[in-house]
């Protein structure tokens, strides 16, 4: 099993909305995301809009690639595009960088 974790920026003017987006995020982009392997998959952000994303998946960049095949997830990712700051002009679903693990207590 992969764990992964990355980051993104959120605009900080958006936040409010941001975080609202997320109280109810679509049942089928719910389904999507656990038929192509996400799991125990978590959103954290900071006052200043740095996002932190952690997921469990058996194969990450099936994962992604699972996701992009989406209808729905093309859906998502054009609405939420607009709430993040991506120097390079990245979507956020590209930007998705995982960090390299140091460190995990068992």
């Amino acid at each position: 099993m992969q764990r992964v974790c990355f980051l993104l920026k959120v605009r900080q003017d958006r936040l409010d909305e941001y975080r609202e987006r997320h109280r109810e995020v679509w049942p089928e982009m719910q389904a999507a995301l656990t038929a192509a392997g996400w799991g125990n998959y978590s959103l954290f952000v900071r006052e200043d809009g740095v996002l932190v994303g952690y997921l469990e998946t058996e194969d990450f960049e099936g994962a992604r690639a699972a996701m992009a095949g989406t209808e729905v997830n093309a859906r998502w990712q054009a609405e939420m595009a607009e709430f993040f700051d991506s120097p390079d002009g990245a979507a956020p679903d590209a930007a998705m960088r995982p960090l390299t693990e140091v460190f995990h207590l068992v």
